[in-house]
């Protein structure tokens, strides 16, 4: 059956949209035909327009608590909001770069064939997930307010706190490109679904991680 479908996908680009409606056929397409550069400029534009909304969404509230002195909020402000749209820019690029570079090590040690173009193309396409998510969550924070750092998909949303932290990793279309990357190692580098599954929910742990840190700073 895995055969048929590797006929089938070959020769045929992996689609964007295709990660929500088939995902499992878009990892068969991207061993055979690995993209890279029109996906990530798609994924980095959806990430600059997300973080820019969030930027447009912050204003002195958003500081409120900070312990700011009055004659610096502005400057502060205007500071958080460049550094939003800069963060928007950077992130596909280096969150494609780490996390393919550190599966490419486990694939060589799990004698994997996968290549690293392979596994850059793959998590350049698992990240529009989050790139929509965090666009769609960035136009509705915009258009009904509230802290923008708070997705309306995560617990933290729908339990309506004030503040970022834990629960504000919990969320719809995180938790979703954890279960598509599983997909994506099993089907693309070749990894058993176990150590797949392992790894992505490692990597979820971990972006939860830095969550925690970065609530206590």
């Amino acid at each position: 059956m895995e055969n048929q479908t590797e006929i089938v996908t070959k020769g045929k680009n992996p689609s964007l949209i295709g990660m929500f409606t088939s995902p499992g056929e878009q990892f068969e397409r991207i061993k055979q035909v690995p993209k890279i550069w029109v996906p990530l400029l798609i994924v980095s534009i959806l990430y600059v327009v997300g973080m820019t909304l969030i930027a447009m969404s912050m204003d002195v509230s958003t500081l409120i608590g900070e312990e700011i002195p009055k004659e610096q909020v502005e400057i502060v402000l205007g500071f958080a909001k460049v550094t939003m749209i800069i963060t928007g820019i950077i992130t596909p690029i280096f969150a494609v770069l780490i996390s393919s570079a550190i599966q490419l090590i486990i694939t060589k040690i799990a004698s994997s064939p996968a290549t690293f173009k392979q596994l850059f193309s793959m998590n350049t396409y698992i990240m529009v997930i989050g790139a929509v998510g965090l666009t769609l969550n960035a136009v509705i924070r915009y258009a009904i307010g509230g802290n923008p750092e708070i997705s309306v998909t995560s617990l933290a949303g729908l339990l309506n706190q004030e503040k970022a932290g834990i629960l504000s990793s919990f969320e719809v279309f995180s938790i979703w490109a954890t279960v598509v990357t599983a997909i994506g190692l099993h089907k693309t580098a070749q990894l058993s679904k176990g150590l797949a599954w392992t790894i992505a929910i490692v990597f979820f742990l971990i972006g939860i991680g830095f969550t925690f840190i970065g609530s206590l700073f």
